[in-house]
């Protein structure tokens, strides 16, 4: 690739990243992706007066509709999800597309009452500017329909910055923008400083958030950031325990672990905790954990090496404060980026596990006795985002 387009002017770029260089089931070698230099923003001509026919019209969320499985099959390689994941997330990332086109159509602005005579008064819908888009790699497509949807809706032009770790999904993607009609193409660019850039839409962890927020704020950029969590699940003694079971399931081991609003801390009251814990075991003894287009199975691997670290580190601080492993709790020895789904009681307020997002299929389970204690225990984080409990 020679060159990047803005508005159908070149700019030079160089160098490489390793994208593919691995995939995270059999860290195999593959294609490098190509990195972007930083390019001047100002080479967008009128860029907050940006629409496009494609959009609007739902070409793109059709396009990513037919050609879900190569882009679900380049997801589960370089993600790690299973196949059947993937190809949900692609469908759910049309979904946004499909949306946001839709209310494109109706950006209408109001008209209010005056209390002063002969006077009208009006609201008038108008684009921001330039936004840029920084999206994670546990979402890898969702998160960049989710965020470029409204943009483009509103007439926003958009600047994206993918995650290192997955930039081959957003190319596809982006290959299916152009081939419909949308324009433009990616660049890893200096979006939070330049004040070309009117808006800064970042999913991602809490210490680059504040980076985003401190460098955004010379310019004084509107800032949208979903940022990280250590979600509580709390189970109170008189609760459907096979549900509250299934809602652990559901919420702690999805995408393996890796989502901002998954269960990070497991909260039972101590007169059912032998039972939950049981049940809680028997599930998790069930997943099948192998390669994504593996048939049956439901646990892939973690995005990379760091990720399996993180995980087994938190489970070694916890044995080493007294924890309990009931399952599991160690990355297999057959190479790639995998991690047994973890099960482990006796955990305090003390351990890793406790003050960190972990990011990975550990299902710590802590005991309480009064409603009051669990509260303070869930509240006893820096964190926030999401919280659950069954009663």
């Amino acid at each position: 690739m020679p060159g990047i387009n803005i508005n159908d002017t070149g700019a030079s770029m160089n160098g490489t990243m390793n994208g593919l260089n691995r995939t995270p089931a059999v860290k195999t070698k593959g294609p490098a992706a190509v990195e972007v230099t930083p390019a001047r923003l100002q080479k967008l001509s009128d860029p907050s007066l940006f629409i496009s026919d494609a959009f609007i019209d739902g070409r793109w969320e059709q396009k990513d509709s037919t050609f879900n499985v190569v882009v679900a099959t380049i997801l589960c390689l370089e993600n790690g999800k299973t196949f059947a994941e993937a190809e949900g997330e692609i469908l759910y990332a049309a979904s946004f597309t499909s949306w946001f086109a839709e209310e494109a159509t109706r950006s209408y602005g109001d008209t209010i009452p005056s209390s002063t005579a002969n006077t009208t008064v009006m609201t008038v819908m108008q684009p921001i500017g330039v936004c840029g888009i920084i999206t994670p790699w546990n979402f890898p497509a969702a998160m960049i329909t989710r965020k470029v949807g409204p943009a483009l809706a509103a007439g926003c032009a958009c600047v994206i910055k993918p995650p290192s770790e997955t930039p081959h999904t957003y190319l596809a993607l982006t290959k299916l923008a152009i081939e419909v009609g949308i324009d433009g193409n990616s660049a890893a660019m200096e979006l939070v400083e330049n004040p070309l850039v009117k808006k800064i839409s970042f999913t991602g962890s809490t210490p680059v958030g504040k980076l985003l927020s401190r460098a955004a704020a010379g310019t004084i950029k509107k800032m949208s950031l979903e940022l990280g969590g250590n979600a509580p699940f709390i189970i109170f003694d008189d609760a459907d325990l096979a549900l509250a079971v299934d809602g652990v399931m559901l919420s702690k081991f999805r995408c393996f672990g890796q989502t901002c609003v998954c269960a990070n801390r497991i909260l039972v009251q101590e007169n059912v905790i032998e039972e939950f814990t049981d049940h809680l075991v028997a599930k998790v003894r069930a997943l099948k954990m192998a390669c994504g287009f593996d048939e049956d199975v439901t646990q892939g691997p973690l995005v990379n090496r760091a990720a399996t670290d993180k995980v087994a580190a938190h489970v070694k601080d916890a044995v080493e404060r007294g924890a309990k492993v009931y399952i599991s709790g160690s990355a297999p020895l057959n190479g790639g980026f995998f991690f047994e789904p973890t099960v482990m009681t006796g955990v305090t307020s003390e351990m890793l596990v406790a003050k960190d997002e972990t990011f990975g299929p550990l299902a710590p389970i802590f005991s309480f006795k009064t409603e009051d204690e669990a509260v303070a225990i869930s509240n006893d984080t820096e964190f926030s985002l999401a919280g659950y409990f069954f009663s």
